[in-house]
């Protein structure tokens, strides 16, 4: 099979393309027959060492992708083989991801892909959605509770304003330009704020009546907490999936209402009920055609390293690698 890898640490140079051999799946696994490719920023801070050091003497990138299972190891039934699946955390605890045309994975990893979605958009399923979802539901139903979403054009923040406006909540969203408000808006953002432009705390306090924010889904932990302190109600959420550049916030954290719930959230680290919880209401929202998925460039397998430079560069929308053709 064709596939891409990297036997060391560094930038996207250490990526190489080539032939390795087909894999086999072991019990309990399937074999996938890669179509569409994710990449998320895991991906380049893992290949940098950043997150991960080497684990192991050649790694296959990527945690998300989607394809066809071809073939089934002991304990899967033969009647899964041709599924359509979405896959998620495909390089935790293993070499080899879904940047290659085949990649084995336990079962349990492999959902059913509905075919209102190509798998493309199955291919940002994984991280993206149910980081949002994890932020989200973690602490409960949203149903009349006012969320802000930082960085709303961005692949986690997009899906968050869906998950939370389809729970019944309000959705404040900051955005850094004109394009990405349309993003923002679009995913169905109830109020935009630019973070260049506008006092963010004034707006959200105005948007608001004056009571603040009942849940805040943080791309930026660091750089939005002075924000957090002075726009979160008493007894609310502030659920952090990315920490943002240093200086990090002081400790004990100080807010200015008390009872305030931090929720440090890492999707390969949730616990296995909650990504059940997740991939199945993702996958009745995709059956029901209820979820749009933000695309962004996509890239052929080969050029994995320029795709990951895109991602690592601040691409709007999913990158993919468009691995092999399917239906």
């Amino acid at each position: 099979m064709k596939a891409v890898w990297y036997e060391q640490n560094g930038d996207a140079d250490v990526l190489s393309f080539g032939d390795m051999p087909d894999p086999e799946p072991g019990q309990d696994e399937v074999r996938v027959r890669i179509v569409s490719s994710g990449i998320n920023p895991s991906d380049w801070k893992r290949r940098q060492g950043l997150t991960a050091a080497m684990g192991y003497p050649k790694v296959v990138p990527h945690q998300d992708g989607a394809g066809v299972i071809d073939q089934v190891g002991t304990g899967v039934p033969a009647s899964r083989i041709g599924e359509r699946v979405w896959l998620y955390q495909c390089q935790i605890g293993r070499a080899f991801g879904t940047a290659a045309q085949f990649t084995v994975q336990p079962a349990i990893r492999a959902i059913p892909l509905n075919v209102n979605a190509t798998f493309s958009q199955g291919a940002c399923l994984g991280v993206p959605a149910m980081t949002a979802h994890r932020c989200l539901f973690a602490d409960g139903p949203l149903t009349g509770k006012t969320v802000l979403v930082p960085g709303g054009a961005g692949a986690v923040g997009n899906y968050a304003i869906q998950l939370a406006k389809l729970d019944g909540a309000q959705v404040i969203s900051t955005i850094s330009s004109d394009e990405k408000a349309n993003i923002a808006k679009s995913a169905g953002a109830d109020h935009v704020v630019n973070y260049r432009t506008e006092d963010v705390v004034k707006r959200v306090m105005d948007m608001t009546g004056g009571a603040g924010v009942d849940h805040i889904v943080e791309v930026d932990f660091a750089g939005n907490f002075e924000i957090s302190q002075q726009v979160l109600k008493p007894n609310s959420v502030l659920a952090v999936y990315a920490a943002g550049s240093p200086p990090q916030p002081p400790v004990p954290l100080q807010f200015n209402v008390s009872n305030v719930n931090v929720r440090m959230v890492l999707v390969y680290d949730m616990p296995e009920s909650a990504k059940t919880a997740a991939t199945e209401d993702i996958n009745r929202l995709v059956e029901q055609n209820k979820l749009s998925h933000l695309l962004g460039p996509s890239f052929p397998l080969e050029a994995a390293a320029e795709a990951q430079r895109a991602v690592e560069g601040g691409a709007i929308g999913n990158v993919i690698l468009d691995v092999s053709s399917g239906t």
